[in-house]
């Protein structure tokens, strides 16, 4: 049966519309599962001034069967099988005969009863109880309260419209009662329109200058945009984010065209888009990578007949471009090498010190990377640009607009004469903002934006700053994540742990928590975040569990290490060697290491495992140093069939304790070196019982 639900506010940002509709989905799906009610359906659609479920539910909850316990069996009858009086004032209570009731087993033992039909309670009773209370626990970053009431919400609740099987569900909500009407757009059709059904609500309301689906919303400004932008022969400046913002700004997309003076042209493209885009939510008009005079913009409006809109977002844009020259003019007087000396005046974390503190920091650790990656070649301009990094924070351009920070820095170098390598290092060190955006493209960006973020999460940890749910203040995931994905992308190879121990001497005795406390915290939150990265990339958790089991200490190499278990998954090969290590392993359990004695091996099966496993390690050894796993892998595949023979014909537990402490050391040697390729034990094997082990 059709559900519909819309509430009606006053305008919402779009970042709490996309909030409310992830969580109206999730909360519908919870609480309707947990009253055992069949989902066909459930859609979510939102504008800035509404918010709307579309659902297809069971009419009502699944029957159950709920088994009602009497007494004991042993109070309910005698030994002959006579019923007590317990046994029959339960029958005469459940208006049952004696004869009817069952016996049923519990962990307590076994005890009199039945088993009962319990009939589903109507969806509607259950949509009544439950949509006021979903409804009340939307949260937002900032709410509000109106009146006197207590509800808080985004902004004030205005209308609720709810139907259920095309009738009015009414309930009450802050003083609003639920009805079966809407209204058209706030300023063309303020009045109200009953509607019976989400096609006569979709229908009625587009006739109103209303588009209820954000995908209709999407097509009709890429299709504008595409109009106007075919007479220019030009394209936009691309921002995903800024056109996903305006799609739920607007609830009729209007797109309009406006330029202005070809002067402010002089000034970086990525200033001008900011400026465009900053308080006007305007688009840049490009051709190839040349910024024109035009903006595109998008409005709640359906027609700009006298061209108001355009010209008053001309006249604002023209004001903010002559303020964002002026900027650009007053800056570049003062080089950024003079203005570093005040980076002591600004603060980087009120227990971490000023800027002046996370430069002289972000500098060693960045020499420490060049040396560890062996790029000695870009160190000097790789220090150079941390010494620069954080002075932009200082010019009037990035007080004006913040989002520039870095940009401007890199801009300003570029302008000032420094090398090609110091002005992008800077440009580009706060990439990536996040797991789908674009890493450094330059060797000393990518060094010093892993030695920004990781000098940011050791402070931050260090100081008492941790991520609990939901909550990273310190933006300590993204700061995570941004290490990680340029190490896999740049293939990085170094150790995490190295890299820490550095940050945490050049912190000093700075930080309140214990070095050994912090390392373990930084540790265990970069390996989560690393099977994060993989789980998204849609890695069998089971081979991400073996890769990072083996060592999450070299990032890149879990990686490497991840891929070759993954191609090599479908091999006949695969299952057979998984299980062999385990059986291994479970042999080995609670053993003491021995050291082994290749003198005394003297049945054939296990000279020949001897001879074979020392081949092969010696051959597998310098791959996994140069982080070939696949090659690897198909090495130890080959010790297969001698380990197979070996358990075939030789027994391990044998009453001499010199040879079985021997051959115990040859299978921890084995096991060993199974470990640096990948942690075998991890590996999910199908059907596997761990009794056959």
């Amino acid at each position: 049966m059709e559900f519909l639900l819309e509430i009606n506010t006053e305008e919402m940002p779009a970042s709490h519309v996309l909030s409310a509709l992830f969580q109206l989905e999730e909360k519908f799906e919870q609480e309707l599962s947990a009253s055992n009610v069949d989902i066909n359906q459930i859609k979510t659609y939102g504008t800035c001034r509404r918010l709307i479920v579309l659902g297809d539910f069971a009419p009502c909850q699944k029957d159950r069967k709920k088994e009602v316990i009497g007494p004991p069996k042993v109070v309910a009858f005698s030994p002959d099988g006579t019923p007590s009086y317990a046994a029959i004032g339960f029958a005469k209570a459940q208006g049952i005969s004696v004869d009817q009731l069952d016996v049923i087993k519990t962990e307590k033992g076994e005890y009199v009863g039945l088993s009962k039909i319990e009939k589903g309670k109507p969806t509607q009773e259950i949509l009544l109880e439950m949509i006021p209370q979903i409804i009340f626990s939307l949260s937002f970053p900032k709410m509000m309260r109106w009146g006197e009431e207590i509800l808080k919400f985004s902004r004030p609740i205005k209308d609720i419209l709810c139907l259920f099987n095309e009738k009015a569900l009414c309930f009450s909500l802050g003083g609003i009662t639920a009805a079966d009407f809407t209204t058209g757009h706030k300023i063309y059709s303020p009045q109200r329109i009953k509607v019976n059904s989400y096609y006569e609500y979709k229908t009625i309301l587009m006739k109103n200058k209303v588009v209820v689906e954000q995908k209709e919303r999407r097509k009709m400004i890429l299709h504008q945009i595409e109009r106007k932008l075919k007479t220019l022969e030009a394209q936009l400046f691309p921002d995903e984010q800024l056109l996903e913002k305006l799609i739920y700004d607007v609830e009729y997309p209007f797109v309009f065209l406006g330029s202005f003076p070809k002067d402010y042209l002089s000034l970086p493209i990525e200033i001008l888009s900011t400026a465009m885009k900053e308080g006007q939510s305007l688009f840049s008009v490009v051709k190839g990578k040349r910024q024109l005079p035009y903006f595109l913009g998008v409005a709640d409006s359906y027609k700009d007949t006298k061209a108001l809109i355009r010209k008053g977002n001309e006249r604002v844009l023209k004001a903010r471009l002559e303020d964002a020259k002026f900027f650009w003019e007053q800056d570049l007087k003062i080089s950024l090498n003079e203005r570093a000396s005040d980076l002591n005046r600004i603060i980087f974390q009120e227990k971490l010190g000023t800027y002046e503190d996370k430069v002289k920091r972000l500098k060693k650790i960045v020499a420490y990377l060049a040396d560890k990656i062996d790029e000695k070649k870009i160190k000097k301009d790789a220090i150079q640009a941390a010494e620069l990094s954080k002075v932009d924070l200082l010019t009037e351009m990035v007080r004006e607009f913040p989002s520039l920070q870095g940009k401007v820095g890199g801009l300003y170098t570029k302008e000032e004469g420094y090398s090609t390598s110091v002005w992008k290092a800077i440009y580009e060190h706060y990439q990536p903002l996040s797991l789908d955006d674009d890493s450094p493209l330059t060797l000393p960006g990518a060094i010093l934006s892993i030695a920004d973020k990781f000098d940011s999460v050791v402070g931050a940890v260090g100081i008492g700053i941790e991520v609990t749910g939901s909550k990273d203040p310190f933006g300590l995931r993204r700061n995570a994540h941004g290490v990680c994905k340029i190490i896999m992308e740049r293939k990085f190879s170094f150790s995490l742990s190295r890299l820490l121990d550095k940050v945490l001497k050049v912190y000093g005795d700075q930080l309140k928590k214990s070095k050994d406390e912090i390392r373990n915290y930084c540790l265990n939150f970069f390996s989560s975040r690393v099977q994060y990265i993989y789980e998204r990339q849609g890695y069998r958790y089971d081979l991400i569990k073996a890769a990072l089991g083996a060592d999450a200490d070299n990032i890149y190499y879990s990686y490497l290490r991840l891929k070759a278990l993954d191609s090599l998954k479908n091999s006949s090969h695969f299952e057979p060697m998984i299980l062999i290590a385990k059986r291994v392993n479970n042999i080995l359990r609670d053993q003491p290491l021995y050291r082994m004695n290749p003198e005394l091996f003297f049945e054939k099966e296990e000279k020949e495992l001897h001879t074979t496993f020392s081949i092969i390690r010696k051959n597998v050894l310098p791959l996994i140093s140069r982080g070939d796993f696949l090659r690897s892998q198909r090495f130890i595949f080959r010790m297969r069939s001698t380990i197979d023979n070996f358990f075939d014909h030789v027994l391990v537990i044998t009453e001499d304790n010199r040879i079985r402490r021997n051959r115990l050391a040859l299978l921890q040697g084995i096991s060993k070196l199974l470990l640096q390729v990948a942690d075998y034990s991890q590996v999910v094997v199908e059907g596997q019982n761990k009794f056959d082990l």
